[in-house]
């Protein structure tokens, strides 16, 4: 696994309320997801992270998801192009910070559409979920990218979930968690799978960050699951986010 030293995170905005969501809990609660917003950025810098703070952007209420904007690798950036029409100016803000950490700055083009909640890194490949926000001219304008750069990519179909890291996320080299239809999906047979069940789905989707492992907070048992892997767990409450679609990996680029 690559070393990470710094993470994106972009404050919720009060417009939050009014965000994309398939979820049915209900509309999310801004002063509390704002104080667990907080919490996750303590949880970030508990892992050595230096952590980048951006302004809410009103306009927008699914921006404090910055990690669907873009795809962050050692080689490049790539501001990605989401599907959804009310998250298409969500692409503004971050294109304007990652020069600042970035010296090769990839763009994914129309008609592609890419989320970055559909790609999981594992080493130098990059499996790339074919979803609802992301489509094969995406995949395919992001393969040549990454082929640009010496790294590849493949892609893997996504019926069950919003997006590839919603059922499945990597905890090293050769661990991944999933759920639902991802446990068995041919593209991760060289891979030790641990499973989660329908009832904890929303636990696979965990951060290995260096040497901890950030997951959902309320979920004992796949916390147990976890604590053979040699790495600190770290429970961080995502509540009002999971009311908007939203996991830990959406929250946050990291680099």
């Amino acid at each position: 696994m690559f070393t990470f030293t710094r993470a994106i995170v972009k404050t919720c905005g009060r417009s939050m309320i009014s965000g994309l969501s398939e979820a049915n809990l209900g509309a999310p609660d801004y002063d509390t997801a704002l104080r667990q917003h907080q919490n996750y950025i303590t949880a970030l810098q508990a892992c050595g992270l230096d952590v980048v703070v951006l302004d809410p952007d009103e306009a927008f209420p699914d921006s404090t998801f910055i990690e669907d904007v873009a795809v962050l690798t050692p080689h490049c950036a790539i501001v990605t192009r989401p599907a959804a029409p009310s998250r298409a100016g969500e692409t503004r803000s971050i294109s304007r910070i990652l020069p600042d950490y970035f010296q090769q700055i990839e763009v994914i083009h129309e008609p592609g559409t890419l989320d970055g909640g559909d790609v999981m890194q594992i080493g130098d490949h990059f499996y790339i979920g074919l979803s609802g926000r992301t489509n094969s001219e995406g995949a395919r304008q992001l393969i040549a990218i990454l082929r640009k750069y010496g790294m590849t990519g493949s892609t893997v179909v996504v019926k069950e979930f919003l997006h590839l890291k919603t059922g499945v996320t990597a905890l090293g080299d050769t661990t991944l968690i999933a759920t639902g239809e991802c446990i068995e999906r041919p593209e991760f047979s060289g891979f030790a799978i641990l499973p989660v069940a329908h009832k904890e789905a929303g636990a696979a989707n965990c951060i290995r960050i260096n040497n901890h492992i950030l997951m959902p907070a309320g979920f004992p048992s796949v916390k147990a699951l976890l604590k053979d892997l040699g790495a600190e767990t770290i429970e961080v409450d995502i509540s009002e986010f999971a009311k908007l679609d939203g996991g830990l990996t959406c929250l946050s680029l990291r680099f």
